[in-house]
């Protein structure tokens, strides 16, 4: 009974294919393309009875954060590519599914999720058991840098050698991939939300001033710079609490300062990087020499990133023309093509 009821809501749903990020959650419909793309951030009031009810999703609940009241919490529930509040992420996972659908309640689509390469069993569950709850009737997983290879238009199903580095908020993924599979894949969690912490840290040890993760994040993406380069220094305002005075103060922090704070989290990238290529077969390395590495990922848009790594490995780099949506096309791509789907999904 539950399989028939299960078919004729699924006949009424639309399939999705969710790029289900520490930062930004994106939702592509099969047929249409993307049509979501919003910060992986839930609002939660707390009640007397210690009942949680979610009052915003996405963007309307990071602009709420650090600025709520005691009772409501701005949640950031997926940390390092992971969940980590299942019933945040459930009760985020429902709200999406059910937005693309016009907020009809009635759905019951099959879902394609993109999770970072090398998460444990454990995680894969909790991501499958999460989307089932938010009412999926069938979920299939895929590997984040294979759903990027895809998006990327490589031929990932060939005797080529890919190599793919996807920066994400939670994690950084370098693959090696031919016909399909990994050759090597590894995995740190050292990308954007690591780099906005550091330069919290910066801030706040030289200069005495405390600023929020949405300042700092902002601040990485206007000025920040992998590559030192003393006739391109830019500078930003920066706000925040003088922590000796207790006021709010305002100063000037210029992009070598930034570069400064964040170099420990590049260096993790680069070397992970050249680990990589030391493990890569002598015929696939070849392959790399001409076609280089593919940087996707929110952190692939830091400034000049791709000029240091170039320089770091002597390889052609090449960014994807739109590194936020790489992993998220890959995967509607894969919802499109059940051919695709049964090469790449995680089984």
């Amino acid at each position: 009974m539950n399989l028939f009821i299960d078919k004729i809501l699924g006949a009424f749903s639309s399939d999705l294919a969710i790029d289900l990020g520490t930062a930004n959650t994106l939702v592509y419909v099969k047929g249409k393309g993307i049509v979501l793309n919003e910060p992986s951030v839930v609002a939660v009031r707390t009640d007397n009875r210690m009942k949680n009810k979610v009052l915003a999703v996405g963007l309307e609940a990071k602009n709420m954060l650090g600025r709520t009241p005691g009772h409501i919490v701005a949640i950031r529930p997926m940390r390092d590519g992971v969940i980590a509040d299942f019933e945040v992420t459930e009760a985020m996972l429902r709200y999406f599914i059910q937005q693309v659908h016009n907020r009809r309640r009635l759905i019951r689509p099959r879902i394609i999720i993109a999770v970072p390469s090398g998460i444990t069993q454990v995680e894969m569950r909790a991501v499958r058991e999460s989307a089932e709850s938010a009412g999926s009737r069938e979920v299939f997983l895929i590997e984040e840098p294979m759903a990027a290879a895809i998006g990327a238009g490589l031929p990932f199903s060939e005797p080529f050698c890919n190599m793919v580095v996807d920066i994400g908020g939670g994690t950084t993924v370098v693959a090696v991939i031919s016909m399909a599979g990994f050759v090597y894949s590894r995995s740190i969690r050292v990308a954007g939300d690591k780099m906005d912490t550091a330069i919290i840290q910066y801030i706040k040890r030289k200069y005495n001033l405390l600023i929020g993760e949405r300042t700092s994040e902002i601040i990485k993406t206007t000025i920040g710079n992998a590559y030192p380069d003393p006739d391109d220094v830019e500078t930003i305002e920066v706000k925040g609490r003088d922590l000796a005075s207790g006021i709010p103060k305002i100063l000037a922090i210029d992009s070598e300062e930034i570069r400064i704070a964040i170099s420990e989290q590049i260096d993790a990238i680069i070397e992970t990087i050249k680990i990589a290529l030391e493990q890569t077969p002598p015929e696939l390395a070849a392959d790399i020499v001409d076609r280089g590495i593919v940087l996707t990922g929110g952190g692939a848009l830091l400034k000049n990133l791709d000029k240091l790594i170039r320089e770091e490995t002597n390889l052609p780099i090449t960014i994807t023309e739109d590194p936020l949506l790489t992993v998220c096309l890959g995967s509607g791509m894969a919802l499109d093509s059940i051919e695709i789907l049964k090469q790449v999904m995680i089984t």
